[in-house]
């Protein structure tokens, strides 16, 4: 295709069904573009000099350019392997990843990115549906054995790497089904869990063991992982929620965001309630505190659930429509985004801090008192001030707290071990990612704090080099 036509090709994106429709159910909400959208798509990509994509943003690796120059020819099969040959899991990514090869991709400059998520997720569809992904368990394996304790993104993807080289991989994890985040923490509407267990199969059938339901430091010891694992690897994540010290927090009906996530998701899964955990937003007036990603998710879970009404705070100012002139191509644009629950109802304030929880003579909350605030420069960081006059009440019945993570928090085998923390409480870990103790090692949220799935992922498959390296090399020592 010559470079004048190429240049007519428009971005497209799939959209979204129907508000009415995705609201009766908990279905994904995302549409998918058909094959030849795909193609040309990929098309759009081919005049690219420097993949600023593969080299500089995606924390994969992933080889872009040369993956849809395989689309565009036809070549699906090849492109798929080109793909896995990076990227573990792209049917995970290419629903839930913010893409950040889009955002530096040369395109964008004076264009439309190219719809790169979306083209990763028709191949790896299309290899899951033509039969090309099927086991493949290493052709031979090693006596070593590997645990890996938390089986969210971090971990699924060490034991993937792992396994590929040979080593014998144990899972561990504290809830009943594998998975973790993408289990339990992200909303079916964004992330079908017939995708989580359709992957979790394939490992298994590959030969990796799952062990649910056992908090490692307490239902099993260290000393009981020592006798049997060459190595073992830390990714529990930072499941500690940032909680909010304002007066009438003891009243009922306030809760972690991730508690309310997790019990729908539970639900939806067919897997026990615990204690505390049934509730939901139904004819309820909701508040979600936080205005990222998890109160988004919040939003169109209890729009689903059948709130009265929702309303979500944020105390950051809100941001541009377009990129700032600090914030040029190609690092990831500070601007406002719209997710598809913000499509869905409910209404959005930012720049409001909370002052203070009000409740009924049952002990629950009724109101939510706030204040708007102004980001003041001082001793050169931005603080907020609250604004004179600017107090203001929200009714609520069920407040949600999606202020972000602090941590790992308290974990029975780092505890039980005394591994050395950072300043923010994660586990600290050298270049290898191995902790102060010879044969741990840690990845992902844990070590790293707070991020995307894909730099979970990405850890994890880092960490499981060193892991290889350090039992090879204890092997050769011997």
């Amino acid at each position: 295709m010559a470079e004048s036509d190429r240049q007519k090709i428009n971005r497209k994106d799939p959209g979204y069904r129907g508000v009415e429709e995705r609201l009766r159910d908990y279905r994904e909400v995302e549409k998918v573009l058909c094959e030849n959208e795909v193609k040309e798509q990929a098309e759009r990509c081919l005049s690219c000099g420097t993949p600023f994509c593969h080299g500089y943003a995606c924390p994969l690796a992933n080889v872009i350019p040369e993956t849809n120059e395989m689309i565009r020819e036809g070549r699906w099969k090849d492109a798929l392997e080109m793909l896995l040959s990076t990227h573990p899991f792209p049917e995970f990514t290419a629903r839930i990843c913010p893409a950040l090869c889009e955002a530096s991709c040369v395109l964008g400059i004076n264009d439309q990115p190219v719809t790169i998520r979306q083209v990763e997720k028709m191949i790896i569809e299309k290899g899951f549906a033509e039969g090309w992904v099927r086991p493949c368990p290493p052709l031979k394996r090693r006596g070593e054995n590997v645990a890996v304790v938390g089986s969210g993104p971090a971990g699924l993807s060490a034991a993937y790497s792992l396994n590929r080289r040979g080593f014998n991989v144990t899972v561990y994890d504290r809830e009943l089904n594998p998975g973790g985040l993408l289990l339990y923490g992200i909303p079916n509407f964004k992330l079908d869990k017939e995708i989580v267990s359709r992957r979790i199969k394939l490992m298994r059938e590959e030969g990796i063991k799952f062990e649910c339901g056992v908090n490692v430091g307490s239902d099993i010891s260290f000393n009981y992982l020592k006798r049997r694992f060459s190595a073992v690897l830390l990714t529990g994540g930072t499941p500690q929620p940032r909680d909010l010290n304002i007066p009438g927090r003891e009243l009922e009906g306030i809760s972690y965001a991730m508690q309310f996530l997790r019990a729908q998701n539970k639900r939806l899964i067919g897997e026990p309630l615990a204690d505390g955990e049934d509730f939901t937003a139904k004819d309820k007036k909701v508040v979600i505190l936080g205005g990222g990603d998890t109160g988004s998710d919040c939003l169109g879970t209890a729009l689903r659930q059948g709130a009265k009404q929702v309303c979500q705070l944020e105390i950051l100012p809100r941001p541009s429509e377009n990129r700032p002139e600090d914030n040029p191509w190609p690092l990831w644009p500070r601007i406002d985004r719209v997710s598809s629950s913000h499509l869905e109802g409910g209404t959005r304030r930012w720049s409001v801090t909370a002052t203070g929880f009000e409740g009924d003579q049952q002990g629950r909350v009724k109101h939510l008192h706030c204040a708007e605030v102004e980001w003041v420069r001082q001793d050169g960081k931005f603080t907020p001030i609250q604004k004179e006059d600017s107090a203001f009440t929200v009714d609520a019945d069920l407040v949600l707290l999606a202020m972000g993570f602090i941590g790992p928090g308290p974990d029975p085998l780092a505890d039980a071990l005394g591994l050395q923390r950072d300043g923010l409480g994660n586990i600290r870990i050298n270049q290898e990612h191995m902790t102060g103790l010879p044969g741990i090692f840690s990845a992902g949220d844990m070590a790293r704090g707070q991020s995307l799935v894909v730099k979970a992922m990405a850890d994890g498959k880092a960490a499981a080099e060193h892991i290889a390296f350090y039992i090879e090399s204890a092997q050769q020592g011997k």
